[in-house]
């Protein structure tokens, strides 16, 4: 493992239960939708827009926490930032209509999708869970892509995919949370 793989995976490992928190959140977004699938568009536009804000806030934190470790710490930071610009946006428009939030959430999901896919190239030989981020990068990419051409099927059913995809990815990073929680571990005792 070179210096920079090393230190990238080391920002994870110091800051697994932030990554934790993200999973959690995305599961209860997730679980919330669920729950209430009928929910109004402009009560899902909050409900959207505080979970990318939540998720984005955890992501620079850890990316900013670990800036000194790697060089590699923009790829979380554009993550995070990318979250919290979604988020600002779609609270500055909550009047927003149902296409035009399919395209937030589109272009928020391939973007994210992307950086993770970035992200676990750069850890692949750091940690054993980098498929899990691998996993949820695609998830995210095929969310975004199905959204664009297909945005008229209608909001209760992407009511149920983005519910669906906010729960599989949340289970992927509590995976991908351990498993960086444990890489810390062996950092700790081998230093």
């Amino acid at each position: 493992m070179n210096g920079v793989q090393y230190a990238f995976a080391n920002i994870l490992g110091r800051g697994w239960w932030r990554v934790l928190l993200r999973g959690l959140a995305a599961i209860a977004f997730g679980i919330l939708t669920w729950i209430m699938p009928g929910i109004s568009l402009t009560a899902l536009v909050f409900l959207f827009a505080i979970y990318c804000l939540a998720d984005g806030v955890l992501a620079v934190w850890t990316a900013v926490d670990g800036r000194e470790l790697d060089e590699s710490w923009w790829v979380l930071l554009l993550e995070g930032l990318l979250g919290i610009g979604v988020g600002i946006i779609t609270l500055a428009a909550p009047g927003i209509t149902a296409l035009a939030l399919l395209f937030y959430i589109a272009a928020w999901a391939i973007g994210m999708g992307l950086l993770e896919i970035v992200a676990a190239i750069r850890l692949r030989k750091q940690i054993d869970g980098e498929w899990a981020l691998i996993l949820r990068g695609l998830i995210s990419i095929a969310l975004g892509v199905l959204l664009m051409v297909r945005p008229g099927a209608g909001a209760l059913a992407a009511v149920w995919l983005i519910a669906t995809c906010a729960v599989a990815y949340g289970v992927l990073l509590v995976i991908l949370s351990f498993e960086a929680r444990s890489f810390g571990r062996r950092l700790a005792t081998t230093a």
